[in-house]
């Protein structure tokens, strides 16, 4: 267990198989901005992603991000999509994970089981792929924790949902 020093205690790992909070689950909010709708803003320290509608109100999804050392900040843009995407962990990810005793394979296909789930939007800055995502997850009680390398996290219905409403180009602000 992990004290926050607020009074609460929650587990430093989510529990497979429970169940997402009320609070991450996808719903339309009140939400003030003077961005342009269609903007997706990610707040990495609520655990949550907007997506601006106008009118003060924008959809928000419950999302998992970096752990410790993996979080990040900063203003980029959807530069590919792709549909049960092919996961293809870079070589950094697989030297780490084999540190701890975890062999990640070179590639793995879309399907159920693959660490992006259904969708992936990729991020790019100034046309580079950032090799930060928005994808979907095999494992959906991680949402609302801090618990990837970096990339943004949804349960594959909302990833599916904001595939959906978010084309290549639109600007995603990270904070």
């Amino acid at each position: 267990m992990l004290f926050l020093g607020t009074g609460d205690v929650r587990p430093v790992n989510p529990v497979p198989g429970a169940a997402i909070p009320y609070k991450y689950q996808r719903q339309r909010v009140r939400y003030e901005t003077n961005e342009k709708p269609g903007t997706i803003i990610i707040h990495s320290d609520d655990k949550f992603l907007y997506l601006v509608e106008g009118d003060g109100k924008a959809l928000r999804y419950g999302v998992g991000v970096g752990r410790e050392g993996f979080g990040w900040r900063g203003n980029v843009k959807i530069g590919r999509k792709a549909e049960w995407p092919t996961w293809t962990p870079p070589p950094e990810m697989r030297q780490r994970e084999r540190k701890k005793g975890r062999i990640l394979p070179v590639s793995m296909q879309g399907g159920p089981q693959n660490p992006l789930g259904a969708r992936a939007m990729y991020l790019y800055d100034g046309g580079r792929d950032t090799m930060f995502r928005i994808h979907g997850t095999s494992e959906p009680w991680t949402i609302g924790h801090n618990v990837s390398s970096g990339c943004i996290r949804m349960v594959n219905a909302d990833v599916s949902d904001l595939y959906e409403r978010a084309p290549v180009g639109t600007r995603v602000i990270v904070r």
